[in-house]
């Protein structure tokens, strides 16, 4: 049967698209990267042998693809598997290291930085809302996935914090250093699964070091 897709439904609080959606959502993806944002839903309906008519009933109208679109690529950022009752250091690293390892490869994929472009300038020009979908969807939507997790690392004694969106955005900086940006501006280096592993164990070594309950508890942090 086929189903509507509404925001917040591939966020994860609501059923997932499914194999033919996600297929359409795909094709926007490919879109984005041939040929920036100026798409129309004939081109999406079209890349995607799928009807118009379709396209509407499962999403709405232009800005529902696009953020259907955006929280399917959002998705793919995983913080992995965890037992609130049975949260370890060992299981707390393991779930940080996916997380990180997970956003390298989405932001570090053409799709993803042809669609951060894309956002970027309409944002800078007005032209859509394409850039309030992409950070509601995208960055805090994932900052909201993560979060539970370094409060249930807090609880369990293994973190020290004072403010999870502070100890969020360390981390978040920990993960990505410069990389969106360079990609973003054009660098075209490509990062390996092996260095991408690399360096989500790296990050979250050095957030144990910043807010490791074993170690130097940090200072009140303000919020944002």
């Amino acid at each position: 049967m086929n189903k509507t897709i509404k925001p917040g439904d591939i966020a994860g609080d609501g059923e997932a698209p499914t194999e033919r959606q996600q297929s359409v959502l795909d094709a926007v993806l490919e879109l984005m990267v041939e040929q920036g944002g100026d798409f129309s839903i004939n081109d999406v309906a079209r890349r995607a042998s799928c009807s118009k008519e379709t396209l509407y009933k499962w999403f709405g109208d232009r800005d529902g693809i696009l953020t259907a679109t955006v929280q399917w690529q959002a998705s793919k950022v995983r913080s992995g598997n965890w037992d609130v009752q049975r949260l370890d250091a060992s299981a707390l690293r393991q779930s940080l290291e996916d997380f990180g390892a997970t956003w390298l490869t989405v932001i570090s994929s053409p799709t993803s930085i042809a669609l951060n472009r894309v956002a970027a300038g309409q944002a800078a020009s007005r032209r859509s809302n394409l850039g309030e979908i992409v950070l509601a969807n995208g960055r805090f939507a994932i900052g909201e996935r993560l979060k539970p997790l370094l409060e249930a690392g807090r609880r369990a004694g293994l973190l020290a914090f004072d403010d999870t969106e502070t100890a969020f955005r360390s981390f978040f900086g920990l993960v990505g250093r410069d990389v969106q940006i360079r990609l973003l501006l054009g660098d075209r280096f490509r990062l390996s699964p092996a260095e991408i592993a690399a360096d989500a164990a790296r990050a979250t070594d050095q957030f144990f070091t910043l807010f490791g309950a074993a170690g130097p508890v940090p200072e009140k942090s303000l919020t944002r």
